[in-house]
């Protein structure tokens, strides 16, 4: 009973990262998908701790509807391993998220952006059935020689029993080698979601490799910090069309 309450609080813990995720960061950016075209990443996540594992599959939609307008869905299967309780798996919890970016001055290479989202208690795990919100504001500054400082956070409202709303906060750094390859870094913390639940901070490294025009691989991955020494692991494919 402590191993799965201790994967239930960690569980819980990173619920809300993924509602930070700009493919393959925790961070986002303030960017929207382009004007009428369709940015879709088909990923798999891992995180843990010990031989406690949590596991993602599925795709994250988002379509330029409008100018500086992005609409955005999450569509996950989660699947969990406890050390004395074997795999288990079922839907993840589906996201929906509308991004607009507010400022966009091309000049100074500043832009900023709100991304709202909805988190949807459609996994086994979710708390009492209970919609989350996470509304969050994405500052980016650009500099000569491709590199890229973004971040920001917002708050997380976390209704349910024995939950609590929570500030999350992260920042990113990246740099174009080449046209086709990125490389980042990034720190991401959020305060504990649950009474007594742990606080979470995250470090990652990441990648993006332009395979085609349309098509690119991207990677990140690194250690967390929420009581004990975990990791967390991304890999996805993107299309752009």
């Amino acid at each position: 009973m402590k191993t799965r309450n201790r994967l239930l609080a960690f569980a819980l813990a990173s619920a809300a990262v993924p509602a930070l995720a700009g493919p393959p960061y925790i961070t986002d950016d303030p960017a929207p998908t382009d004007l009428k075209h369709w940015e879709i990443y088909a990923f798999g996540t891992a995180e843990g701790e010990h031989s406690n594992t949590d596991s993602d599959i599925g795709l994250d939609l988002n379509y330029g509807a409008f100018e500086g307008v992005q609409l955005t869905a999450t569509l996950p299967l989660s699947f969990s391993h406890e050390r004395h309780g074997g795999w288990s798996g079922g839907a993840g919890d589906a996201e929906l998220g509308v991004k607009y970016r507010f400022i966009n001055d091309e000049k100074s290479g500043f832009s900023a952006a709100i991304f709202p989202r909805v988190i949807l208690p459609t996994a086994a795990h979710s708390p009492e059935g209970k919609v989350r919100l996470l509304l969050p504001i994405w500052l980016q500054k650009d500099f000569a020689g491709g590199t890229s400082v973004f971040g920001g956070g917002g708050y997380m409202l976390n209704p349910g029993r024995g939950n609590r709303n929570v500030w999350q906060a992260a920042i990113a750094v990246t740099h174009d080698l080449t046209d086709a390859v990125s490389l980042g870094a990034e720190i991401a913390h959020q305060g504990s979601e649950t009474a007594g639940g742990p606080v979470e901070t995250r470090a990652s490294v990441g990648s993006i490799v332009k395979l085609t025009e349309s098509c690119a691989l991207l990677l990140s991955g690194g250690p967390t910090w929420a009581g004990d020494l975990g990791y967390h692991a991304y890999a996805g494919l993107g299309f752009n069309f």
